[in-house]
């Protein structure tokens, strides 16, 4: 993923988040100042934060069908 070439050719979508992790690296004695650099690229490579929040939708949404909320239509349309 760090050679930035992606499947199809050209630059792989998280290419630019690597480069902004690797050059906070090459200019920094402290990596921890790079931390916030390195999350976007390992979320742009897992998608872990996305996944957590369409869970947390999906999970909600479910509880209200169960509870019967008005307004909710519990046959999937609309």
């Amino acid at each position: 993923m760090a050679s930035g070439f992606g499947l199809k050719g050209g630059m792989s979508r998280c290419y630019p988040f690597w480069m902004d992790f690797s050059e906070c690296m090459s200019k920094t004695d402290d990596p921890t100042k790079c931390r916030d650099f390195c999350d976007d690229y390992l979320e742009c490579l897992h998608h872990r934060k996305e996944y957590m929040r369409i869970n947390a939708i999906h999970r909600e949404s479910e509880r209200q069908k169960r509870e019967g909320k008005p307004g909710q239509d519990h046959h999937g349309h609309g």
